[in-house]
């Protein structure tokens, strides 16, 4: 069991020993929130932040990387559902062993964690806005103001906080999610795809619009008789996405997989990436699949426009210069990828094609990806972000682990 919490005072932590993190996740399930939140305990330094995974429900296919790393695990129920068993074990952690800093992962924990969080007294509760229908989700309309600060890991979910719901500005980051340029490296050569596959690494869910995908893919499959398309992934609309393969008239180019902790082996595979996400924060599959070397194409919302063309700030729709955005090849001035609306199966099918037919743009989108990752989206990046605000939200709460019970 993790030992009670220190307060914390400014300039003080070194001398009282690291604060104690807890990243409170639904599970550890293979996911992109999974897989960042892991990367965030085993980065942080150890002798600053002693972090811990509370998780409200079982799946644990990452449990064994984070026993390897040594971060202590606290499953709070055993039912795969959030009941009141879990939510009941969740306040008694928090009340038995009361964390420095809480950090809710996810919507259900978002929920609650800043609930429980704020009427236990837990000295900072963050807040994380990471998905395109997180806003809404977690109910932050109503909810934002549990939390003492907020981090959301792209620009337009930053806008929608402060610009639409009134959020202070100074209490909202943003910090973008990380990669691990080393892990996530272009093949050697001898390792270059030879078929034409086009690859979907995805959550089986609402908000990844595999149906457009799909249709998509029935246009692209029929003009080039070499297409592929590879899903890999798991999700709540597994079986209905099985159906509509199984009725697909191009069914027999196209492989589904479940989610793995390692999706190197399908990067390496891939002519190319594709998201068809009707709503998204920052998804890893974009930050891989640039690490990797591999041209991009995906729908123009969320953070997507502005990690593909490099330029700062939020763009609601298709960008009216970017390659791919009116159905053809365009300019690829810093652009690591094509973009086409969402919900539009006839542009994603282009942008495909495109990539599928042009060597050189698709091999230029793919150096200029790479450099992007290592140069702006780090793991070591993202570390340190999160390592300068924990440490400034620490310094502006002296003594406040002792006030349990305040709003």
């Amino acid at each position: 069991m993790a030992h009670p919490a220190t307060p914390v005072t400014p300039g003080s932590a070194a001398a009282q020993g690291p604060a104690r993190v807890v990243l409170l996740l639904q599970d550890l399930l293979f996911g992109g929130t999974q897989r960042q939140a892991l990367e965030l305990a085993r980065g942080l330094d150890p002798t600053r932040f002693a972090v811990e995974m509370w998780m409200l429900a079982p799946g644990r296919d990452f449990a064994a990387r984070a026993e390897a790393c040594g971060i202590p695990l606290v499953w709070l129920s055993r039912n795969p559902a959030v009941g009141l068993d879990a939510l009941r074990n969740l306040w008694r952690q928090l009340g038995q062993t009361p964390p420095d800093i809480l950090i809710p992962l996810t919507a259900v924990p978002n929920i609650w964690g800043r609930i429980f969080g704020r009427l236990t007294g837990i000295p900072v509760v963050v807040g994380t806005c990471r998905g395109g229908g997180a806003i809404a989700r977690q109910h932050e309309r109503f909810l934002r103001r549990l939390a003492h600060h907020h981090v959301c890991n792209s620009r337009p979910l930053r806008d929608i906080l402060v610009d639409r719901l009134g959020q202070t500005a100074d209490r909202v980051t943003v910090i973008p999610n990380g990669v691990d340029t080393d892990h996530f490296a272009p093949p050697p050569e001898e390792l270059r795809p030879v078929r034409d596959v086009i690859l979907c690494v995805a959550r089986l869910s609402e908000d990844k619009d595999h149906e457009t995908l799909l249709q998509a893919f029935e246009i692209a499959a029929r003009e080039h008789e070499r297409a592929e398309l590879w899903l890999v992934g798991d999700g709540p609309l597994a079986a209905g996405v099985a159906r509509l393969i199984a009725r697909h008239p191009f069914k027999g180019r196209i492989r589904s997989y479940p989610g793995g902790a390692d999706p190197r082996p399908f990067y390496q595979q891939a002519k190319a990436v594709v998201l068809s996400s009707r709503r998204e924060g920052l998804p890893n599959v974009i930050l891989e699949a640039m690490s990797m070397g591999v041209a991009v194409a995906a729908t123009a919302v969320g953070a997507i426009p502005e990690v593909l063309s490099g330029r700062a700030g939020p763009v609601s729709g298709p960008v009216p210069d970017a390659p791919g955005a009116s159905g053809a090849p365009g300019t690829n001035d810093g652009w690591c990828g094509l973009l086409a609306p969402p919900g539009d199966p006839a542009a994603l099918a282009q942008t495909m094609l495109t990539l599928l037919r042009d060597d050189a743009l698709r091999e230029s989108l793919g150096r200029t990806g790479r450099a992007r990752a290592v140069a702006d989206y780090s793991l070591g990046a993202m570390v340190a972000a999160h390592h300068t605000l924990f440490e400034r939200l620490l310094c502006a709460c002296p003594g406040r682990a002792g006030e349990r019970g305040s709003m």
